[in-house]
């Protein structure tokens, strides 16, 4: 994959992100802070961006988004559980409710 293609697909996959977070946020800040895991100042100011400051952003050419697991016994987890889906889900969250929202401002 060239260069641009790549940083194509990370503007697609930003552009994604940020309009899904911006939606989630908009319908139901709290869950939305958590499931994101971000920060109640990084929601209000998803929450407040212009579409041409989502586009402009998500064009950055770095990921605006990051892999939040840094965990291996939660990622394990989520990947790996085969018997009760449910309890697995259900305790990764549990796990991830314990760690500190992390933000990127």
């Amino acid at each position: 994959m060239k260069m641009d293609e790549m940083l194509g697909e990370m503007r697609d996959v930003n552009l994604n992100y940020l309009m899904l977070a911006q939606t989630m946020i908009q319908h139901d800040k709290a869950t939305a802070v958590f499931r994101l895991g971000i920060s109640q100042g990084i929601a209000d100011i998803i929450e407040a961006l212009t579409p041409a400051q989502i586009l402009k952003l998500a064009a950055s050419g770095m990921m605006v988004s990051r892999f939040r697991f840094d965990d291996g016994v939660v990622l394990n987890m989520l990947t790996n559980y085969t018997r009760d889906r449910a309890v697995a889900q259900s305790h990764a969250a549990i796990l991830m409710a314990g760690q500190a929202a992390e933000s990127f401002a």
